[in-house]
């Protein structure tokens, strides 16, 4: 009886948290329908409404974003919008926080969350997976003797939440693991392990 009860609760818990983030986001996007005409809507026109119109209408709008930016008078529009907002007290601050952290993550250039990694955390002898977001900066270098890389180190089950700490580059383990197979192994507190590969031969001198 456990054992049925079990593998029903398998089959069903994560199809039932799928639908439920998938909701959720579909609500939110929908939100954008928000700057459309009443009339436009789906209620207006076909009487009812129809989910997923606002992640369309997202999609459209980071599409056209992106290829009105990339012309010369679309890339002038955007460089005085963030000439706008650096202007404006606070609001600064917070979007060239944002904007940085932002263009760091997905510039195709961009070394963040692109390699995972095996750190002693977070005290010596105890080993967890993290994430290299770059290298320090600014007067830290100054007061680190030695190679040291950032780290991001998540927390289990939401990556969301973690710790930003910066460690000896000989003190971390390369993973040959990508970035989605490392967060799945975090987010499922180690039950979905990534398949192991064979080690690497070493090259004899």
């Amino acid at each position: 009886m456990k054992k049925y009860v079990i593998t029903g609760l398998l089959i069903w818990i994560p199809l039932v948290i799928t639908i439920w983030v998938l909701k959720l986001v579909v609500e939110t996007l929908d939100q954008t329908l928000l700057l459309v005409p009443a009339e436009w809507r789906s209620e207006s026109m076909l009487g009812v409404h129809v989910p997923g119109m606002g992640v369309v209408l997202t999609a459209v709008i980071v599409f056209a974003t992106g290829v009105l930016s990339a012309n010369i008078i679309g890339a002038r529009l955007v460089r005085v919008w963030h000439y706008l907002l650096h202007r404006i007290p606070f609001v600064s601050s917070i979007y060239s926080s944002v904007k940085q952290v932002s263009d760091t993550l997905f510039s195709s250039g961009g070394q963040a969350f692109r390699k995972a990694l095996l750190v002693q955390w977070p005290h010596e002898g105890m080993w967890t997976i993290g994430f290299q977001t770059g290298v320090p900066g600014g007067d830290v270098v100054n007061h680190l003797q030695g190679d040291f890389v950032s780290v991001y180190v998540p927390t289990t089950p939401n990556p969301t939440g973690g710790y930003f700490v910066m460690v000896r580059r000989s003190d971390i383990i390369e993973l040959d693991m990508s970035v989605d197979e490392a967060l799945k192994y975090i987010i499922s507190m180690g039950l979905v392990a990534p398949q192991t590969k064979p080690a690497k031969p070493s090259i004899p001198l």
